[in-house]
């Protein structure tokens, strides 16, 4: 790996005061040339600080080890597994004869706990250093899969969306699948296929990768939390992250990926603190860290499903059948984009249809003409998006003003931009396209015209995802989930007054010890700002309610 730009900031090396330091919490050892500390596919738990010798982190694919990057004496070997729980990706083989520290993961977390400035130092490295494995080692991951197949598609906003290297071959472009097939022991009947060192994954999905990683609940040692958080957009991070500095137990479940809908934004410029802007991305990735450095745990793809209380607590069905138990539950699952009433939908989503416009769709349309239909923010931002990667974007909107729902700054930049084309007045008809999208009917003003395209991207606004919580928490007329000072006496049952002698407190739904912020609660704000304010507020309800009910 050549030393480019952030190259000193992934890979510091340690002051003679910092090796003093870590060895206070870990084992000096020998280590020989050819000797592995750890191999790709293990899962690991110690962090390694070197003080003399040299250690090679190695990428193995196509039968051929492959070195990233070289540890010398201050280097310490590590990457954001560490936090996460994710099996390594890499391994780390001696190159040169000489002496580590071994720190293990118990100990190394009270390393990062106790000690802010080599913390900093550390966690800025590791986050550093997984953004280089996402460029430098992609075939530590090999996903063998067609570009028509939508699980193929899954898992790719999966892995894309986790910031996980892997590399994705089509078989319907690349030649060399064949061969890779062959050599595998493997055939086109089990496509998605993932390759992942020594490890094959038949007809994968992203669940099943997700469980052979370490990232789904099945890893964890408890199925017993103090606070269970249900989505980790902005509102649920922020719930974890202060949930788990204050010490509760916190699991975070999460359908797709950490993000969100916030996740999929190309760039916020209207957060406090980022004048310049910052994506969804970037943003919701610094806050999972965030909260992993304080000890939550991360559990996706894996959606709530339905909710019950048994023994006084609160048990999480999740969507593999799987129960997992709270003393409290946030919930903050937010909203899903509504689909457009259009013919052949089913045949194009995720093949042309997409509801969010990030990286990995950027990349599957660029250059070729894209439509983007709704009049809000999101749409503004993702034409914005999709119209700097080099696409001609329409933007349709069925009104007859664009600044009715979308911020000024957006429509000045939308109104200015060369490459996009705003259609007022117009809406989506119908869908062309056999094995893909190829264009789709627009009625507008003057009839029904067909507008050539080959990524339609729907963002038409959203409905709540209460479905899980329907018999445990009181929704509004449009199934946002009511709190605190919405819920009249008719919401509450007679035991609030009987048993806890109290109202809700605030973010509190009608079912005691149970939460609702973000976007799937009545009367939000639907910004980012305001839903990590009510998941950090919520927290204290959450102390409250325990210090009540236990």
């Amino acid at each position: 790996m050549s030393e480019s730009p952030g190259y000193d900031e992934a890979f510091p090396r340690l002051t003679d005061a910092d090796l003093a330091l870590v060895q206070t919490y870990g084992t000096r050892r020998a280590i020989s040339v050819g000797e592995y500390l750890f191999r790709q596919g293990d899962q690991r738990d110690d962090f390694y600080v070197v003080l003399s010798g040299a250690v090679d982190i190695i990428v193995h694919s196509d039968h051929e080890d492959h070195v990233v990057v070289r540890h010398g004496p201050g280097r310490f070997v590590g990457e954001l597994n560490l936090l996460t729980g994710l099996r390594v990706l890499v391994s780390a083989r001696v190159a040169e004869r000489g002496e580590v520290v071994a720190i293990s993961k118990d100990a190394w977390r009270t390393l990062i706990a106790t000690n802010p400035r080599l913390s900093d130092t550390i966690l800025t490295a590791l986050m550093a250093r997984r953004a280089l494995l996402v460029q430098t080692a992609a075939a530590s991951i090999r996903l063998v899969g067609s570009r028509f197949s939508p699980e193929t598609r899954l898992i790719r906003e999966y892995l894309s969306r986790s910031h996980i290297p892997h590399e994705w071959l089509d078989p319907d472009r690349d030649p060399s699948v064949d061969e890779l097939l062959h050599a595998s022991g493997t055939g086109p009947n089990d496509l998605p296929l993932v390759l992942a060192g020594e490890t094959i994954l038949r007809q994968a999905t992203a669940g099943s990768i997700a469980e052979y990683l370490g990232l789904t609940v099945q890893s964890l040692p408890s199925r017993s939390f103090d606070l269970v958080v249900a989505g980790a957009g902005p509102a649920g991070l922020a719930a974890a992250v202060y949930g788990a500095s204050e010490g509760l137990r916190t699991l975070i479940l999460e359908m797709v990926a950490a993000g969100g809908q916030a996740g999929s934004s190309s760039r916020i410029e209207n957060y406090l603190g980022f004048p310049t802007g910052i994506s969804g991305d970037d943003l919701t990735q610094r806050a999972l860290v965030q909260a992993e450095k304080f000890g939550a745990f991360l559990s996706s793809p894996c959606s709530a499903a339905a909710l019950r209380e048994e023994n006084g607590h609160l048990v999480v069905r999740l969507s593999d059948g799987t129960d997992v138990v709270g003393r409290a539950v946030i919930a903050a699952t937010g909203a899903m984009y509504r689909r457009l009433d259009v013919g052949r939908l089913d045949r194009f989503e995720g093949n042309g249809v997409y509801y969010a416009a990030t990286e990995l769709e950027s990349r599957t349309c660029a250059g070729s003409p894209v439509v983007v239909v709704g009049g809000g923010n999101s749409a503004g931002q993702a034409a914005m998006f999709l119209a700097e990667n080099a696409s001609s974007v329409a933007l349709l909107i069925r009104g007859s003003d664009l600044g009715k729902n979308m911020s000024r700054y957006l429509v000045d930049r939308v109104d200015a931009h060369p490459r996009i084309n705003v259609h007022l007045n117009s809406q989506v008809s119908g869908l062309v396209g056999e094995t893909g999208l190829e264009a789709i009917r627009v009625a507008g003003p003057d009839g029904e015209s067909e507008m050539a395209c080959v990524g339609l991207f729907s963002l038409i606004g959203a409905d709540p995802s209460s479905q899980w919580l329907s018999g445990c928490a009181a929704l509004d007329e449009n199934g946002f989930v009511l709190t605190d000072a919405s819920l009249t006496d008719e919401h509450l049952n007679s035991g609030w007054w009987t048993s806890l002698g109290r109202r809700p407190l605030p973010f509190e739904t009608s079912r005691p010890g149970l939460f609702a912020v973000g976007d799937v609660r009545s009367g939000s704000m639907k910004r980012v700002a305001s839903a990590v304010g009510e998941g950090s507020a919520a927290v204290r309800s959450v102390h409250q309610f325990l210090a009540f009910e236990h």
